[in-house]
């Protein structure tokens, strides 16, 4: 399996992010073909400087990963991010062992 981690930082409007994104990133990540399996967490921290969501889009290997991202669904959840992750977001790709 490969994974695509997603690290969003800490928003300025928690509320309008966390709406935004269950309202309408995620039915566009759901939409990515060849998606196996779509998680994420609000991570529970009084750090400010912690993330505030970890994301992970898995597939079945990294081939189809990127076949996927480069769909026209998985480049528009990627443009999507503008909209609503202006707190800046890291991305991460690991096979799994």
């Amino acid at each position: 399996m490969h994974d695509i981690f997603v690290i969003y930082r800490r928003p300025a409007d928690p509320d309008a992010f966390d709406a935004y994104y269950r309202d309408v990133h995620v039915p566009l990540v759901h939409a990515i073909p060849e998606l196996v399996e779509f998680v994420w967490s609000k991570v529970d921290s009084t750090d400010p400087e912690a993330p505030y969501v970890i994301a992970r889009l898995t597939y079945p290997d990294a081939e189809t990963a990127d076949r996927a991202t480069a769909s026209p669904q998985g480049q528009a959840s990627r443009a999507d991010v503008a909209n609503f992750g202006q707190a800046g977001s890291v991305t991460w790709r690991a096979d799994r062992q």
